[in-house]
């Protein structure tokens, strides 16, 4: 048990990223009465010295205790509260690791995006000050900058491409045949009840209005995208249907659409040539492991040989950008069965790869069967990280976009590979936060950007189906209020 106690409680789930770094899932506790004897008391105290212009913020636990000052260079608001969050997040990183060193490549940085981090600095000075301050400051190794060193210059003429009027159009089918071991995202099983029509018929509605707002406020589409849950669920003239209703509504699909054809169970040449007829050369087949009996293991109801036939079909009728991913760290799978899944993709030779870190979410089916799985240890994560890599290098593929997400292995990361001729843009505006992003579906995310103050607004969609059916009108509502 862990007690977390702090002047500043509207930074304490900040703070307890930091300990879950160290304890995992824990849970923290915000009062010591009726806590064992010993529960381990952390407490993390923050204090402003405007005057001087200094955050100063104090940790302290087992007796011992860290101290953090750093300058404000700013007294605005934003620039106040990232400074006492930041600071508040190292003293107690530091504090921690002096107690209890771990593993923990990202140092003290716990948010999804390291890149746009990098970036920022970068501008405010150069990259050789960005590198110093990920180095010096949030205790980052030595290859995970360099990791985020490349990926920021692979990004920087796609970023410096984006107009201020830009936008990306987000659309999300939350539907599966199966779910995935691993799962946390608000999709729903296909069963024998049509709950497709009624959601279709919707998100139709919502994509009229979208179109709309997009053309009364002076928007340039730039990029499409659809994607789940497996959009390709869907029968071909549901397909057919969705892409005719983009069209329409939008008069283009942007520079580039891209579907996730996701699973080879749901991908047939029927839907394949609908998706060309259309003009999708970007698609998506996500095997995440090419081992049999892991992909029994996770819930997924395919083998390999039929991600290996998906894929086959797929390029021979033209799709010039396939992606794959996979899953480091999966249940029972050590190195040489990750290296396995890598020869076997490598043998296709994708345009993308997407290599992930298995994240133990609260709300998936793993975390109820931990017991019952073994989970490789963390160096050995970071070997088929590196695996990964070197694959894709192998395949003339760059690193070029990247994330990171809450209880992953290792506090590793998520990074898209792609040939330097197949980058995917919408991946890119979307993960660095540069571009708008007016999403239609159920639980997907709107955004809008403003770049000139480094801010970023969202409106999220209802992640319950009907819900977000029966209340599309207050949607729209919120949405138009959010690009007014």
């Amino acid at each position: 048990m862990i007690v977390l106690l702090t002047n500043r409680p509207e930074y304490r789930n900040d703070i307890a990223e930091e300990i879950r770094l160290f304890f995992g899932q824990v849970e923290l506790c915000d009062t010591g009465d009726g806590v064992a004897p010993d529960a381990l008391l952390i407490r993390a105290n923050l204090t402003l010295d405007t005057a001087k212009g200094m955050v100063h913020a104090e940790a302290s636990a087992e007796g011992q205790r860290q101290e953090e000052r750093q300058p404000l260079p700013a007294q605005d608001r934003l620039t106040v509260k990232r400074m006492e969050k930041r600071v508040v997040k190292i003293a107690v990183f530091r504090l921690l690791q002096r107690l209890y060193p771990t593993f923990t490549p990202w140092g003290s940085l716990t948010g999804i995006r390291p890149t746009k981090l990098f970036r920022e600095l970068s501008n405010a000075a150069d990259v050789p000050s960005a590198e110093s301050q990920f180095r010096g400051l949030y205790d980052v190794s030595e290859p995970k900058i360099a990791l985020a060193r490349e990926i920021c210059g692979v990004q920087r003429p796609v970023i410096e491409s984006v107009q201020p009027r830009d936008i990306d159009v987000y659309v999300n089918i939350p539907f599966c045949r199966t779910k995935c071991l691993y799962c946390s995202f608000p999709s729903q099983i296909l069963g024998k009840e049509d709950v497709l029509t009624p959601y279709l018929e919707t998100l139709f509605l919502d994509m009229e209005a979208g179109a709309e707002l997009v053309a009364a406020r002076g928007y340039r589409l730039r990029c499409m995208y659809v994607g789940g849950g497996t959009p390709t669920v869907l029968s071909a003239a549901q397909l057919d249907a969705l892409l005719q209703k983009l069209r329409a509504c939008y008069g283009t699909l942007g520079r580039e659409i891209t579907v996730e054809a996701g699973r080879p169970d749901t991908i047939d040449r029927e839907k394949l040539s609908v998706l060309r007829s259309h003009g999708v050369d970007r698609i998506s087949i996500n095997p995440q492991s090419m081992n049999d009996e892991t992909l029994e293991k996770i819930g997924r109801a395919h083998r390999a040989a039929e991600v290996e036939e998906a894929f086959g079909m797929a390029r021979d009728m033209g799709f010039s950008v396939i992606n794959m991913d996979l899953i480091a760290g999966l249940p029972d799978e050590d190195a040489p069965a990750f290296f396995r899944s890598l020869q076997r993709v490598a043998a296709l030779r994708p345009d993308n790869l997407t290599v992930h870190t298995l994240a133990v979410k609260r709300s998936s089916l793993l975390i109820e069967r931990l017991r019952d799985v073994s989970l490789p240890p963390s160096e050995d994560v970071e070997a088929m990280l590196r695996q990964g890599a070197a694959a894709a290098r192998n395949m003339g593929m760059l690193p070029y976009y990247m994330y990171r997400q809450k209880y992953m292995n290792g506090n590793l990361e998520n990074v898209g590979y792609a040939r330097p001729d197949a980058l995917c843009l919408y991946n890119i505006d979307m993960m660095e936060e540069t571009t708008n992003i007016l999403a239609h579906g159920a639980s997907a995310m709107s955004k809008r950007v403003y770049g000139c103050e480094n801010r970023v607004e969202r409106i999220p969609n209802p992640k319950d189906i009907k819900t977000y059916c029966g209340k599309l009108s207050e949607i729209l509502a919120q949405k138009n209020a959010l690009f007014d």
